[in-house]
């Protein structure tokens, strides 16, 4: 690969060397993404922007879903929210916000009911509930656990709409 030159034609001379237009961009990109994204590691931002990417282009495709959805509703998490994620299989929780294990759940774009399923006996103090639109729109809400409906048993299930209304 042949490295190209730099002057004035995709560069910009300052402090007595050149610049590429590219870096700055790049820089300049970051620092949006930083601003957007506050709680994030920004690199993962992409990341989350392919998968969606992808299964909406497979979907479109071939008229099926990727088995990814989980994985981008934990995504969306630690980039809307800062959480950090615990390693892949690991029980109780999907990853910890301060000093608070979350557990994430996704509403699919294929799901007819816009609930979810939530086992109680797991060791978390929030829930983060992801929905993916039909459009592939993302949007989430985040819940302390002592706000959830009380319920009977181990397992809650709760509907999209309810989750709106929980404060």
């Amino acid at each position: 690969m042949e490295r190209q030159t730099l002057g004035p034609h995709n560069a910009i001379w300052d402090d007595g060397e050149w610049i590429s237009w590219k870096s700055i961009n790049s820089h300049l990109e970051r620092l949006e993404l930083e601003a957007r994204f506050p709680n994030a590691d920004v690199n993962l931002v992409p990341v989350f922007e392919e998968l969606l990417d992808v299964a909406r282009h497979y979907h479109i495709t071939t008229g099926k879903h990727l088995n990814i959805y989980g994985d981008i509703g934990e995504l969306y998490g630690a980039i809307t929210y800062g959480i950090k994620l615990h390693k892949d299989r690991a029980m109780g929780s999907d990853g910890r916000l301060l000093n608070d294990f979350v557990e994430v759940k996704t509403i699919t774009p294929f799901k007819k009911t816009k609930s979810v399923t939530v086992r109680l006996d797991r060791h978390f103090n929030q829930l983060l509930v992801v929905k993916i639109d039909e459009t592939f729109e993302v949007s989430g809400k985040l819940i302390r656990r002592s706000k959830l409906p009380k319920v009977e048993g181990n397992v809650l299930r709760i509907d999209w709409a309810d989750l709106k209304q929980i404060k």
